[in-house]
């Protein structure tokens, strides 16, 4: 079959696609030229070797078994796939599976797409709305510092004109600091809105990253009255998800903040002071919920939470809920809002439990067992 390829269809040579021919134990029998330029081996590198070879070690114990066995007993895969290059190095491409006989014989067909350029413009697309978004705070920000800009002057110029009361300047001087304090933290937000990495994912224990968030947060607020339950519902300890840990326990405090000051406004209200964390999971999804019994957001508000510098709390910044949403839109997930007035919110961020399809996480069927067992 070999000989036959290289000597009768040379035109596999000139198509901009890659293709390998395998054994059906995949050994690696034949490639074109394009598989030389996609993935870096030559020619004579790659036959003779098995096609696992093209693959992370990440994929191997479900993703290309998965593969061979669809190509094998059923119509084949299509699919998009990350796939090594000889460098080490991940290539993205539309990989496309098929089988047949010939002389008694079965063989499988890859043809292999390259679509690393397709998931660039994907990137940029999304860079260009982020942009977009941060024009607008741009310009809400220039209003917003010279608010407190304005304010500065006008209390540090009342305190030159001559002689005042140690009152006054002391009111004077409150003022200016907190002022200053204010437009040194909208500043501060900015910067961490502006400078959010993409995200790099890693298999992350949920119950380990809200307990440690929970007891630096609760060290300092239980000397204030406030107190929080963290409930784990049927979470077992060793519930994972795949998420950048920091950028998500950030997102994670900017929550527990927002309930906190939410709490803060119900002083002597019983039983107002506690902030309930609830964990949960499902076979896609990991929540995270965060309830208070607070001041809560009114109906014409809650579409407007997560807009740069939207709040209803004077001196706040109003980007902490901004941060949030981008980490976890980054991360493929949603937040989900049930809000009532003077009754309380709860806030539930939801991530993709494994982020990798099915097909790389899993067997498509128990026969791939079977099929693996009899190579």
């Amino acid at each position: 079959m070999t000989e036959i390829l290289k000597s009768r269809h040379p035109f596999l040579d000139f198509i901009q696609m890659a293709f390998v021919l395998t054994d059906i134990h995949s050994k690696i029998l034949y490639t074109n030229r394009y598989a030389e330029h996609l993935f870096g081996f030559a020619r004579e590198e790659m036959e003779g070797q098995r096609i696992r070879s093209l693959f992370f070690q990440e994929d191997l114990k479900y993703f290309l078994p998965n593969i061979v066995y669809l190509t094998i007993y059923k119509t084949g895969f299509e699919g998009d796939g990350l796939l090594r290059q000889k460098n080490g190095v991940g290539i993205f491409v539309h990989l496309s599976t098929a089988s047949f006989k010939e002389g008694g014989e079965t063989f499988l067909a890859f043809s292999f797409h390259e679509i690393q350029r397709l998931k660039r413009l994907e990137r940029e697309k999304l860079e260009m709305r982020h942009r977009a978004s941060l024009g607008m705070m741009v310009e809400e920000m220039a209003h917003q510092v010279r608010n407190p800009i304005t304010s500065i002057g006008g209390y540090a110029r009342r305190l030159r004109k001559g002689p005042v009361s140690s009152l006054k300047t002391e009111v004077y001087l409150d003022r200016v600091l907190q002022e200053t304090t204010r437009l040194e933290e909208m500043i501060r937000r900015m910067e961490e809105l502006v400078r959010i990495p993409r995200p790099v994912f890693q298999k992350e224990n949920i119950l380990e990253i809200v307990e440690r968030i929970l007891q630096t947060v609760s060290e300092g607020e239980k000397a204030k009255g406030v107190s929080f339950n963290l409930e784990e519902g049927s979470l077992k300890g060793d519930e994972c998800f795949y998420v950048d840990r920091s950028l998500v326990a950030r997102a994670f405090s900017h929550i527990l903040e927002n309930s906190i000051e939410s709490v803060r406004y119900q002083k002597g209200k019983k039983d107002r002071n506690r902030i309930r964390v609830s964990l949960a999971c499902d076979e896609e999804h990991t929540e995270i919920s965060v309830s208070d019994r607070g001041e809560g957001i009114s109906k014409k508000n809650v579409g407007r939470i997560f807009e740069p510098f939207f709040s209803t709390r004077p001196g706040q910044v109003g980007l902490g809920l901004t941060f949030v949403k981008r980490v976890v839109e980054d991360h493929g997930g949603k937040i989900r809002i049930d809000s009532r007035l003077r009754s309380g919110t709860t806030m539930t961020l939801i991530f993709p439990k494994d982020r990798r399809r099915p097909i790389r996480r899993e067997w498509v069927s128990s026969e791939v067992e079977n099929y693996l067992s009899s190579l």
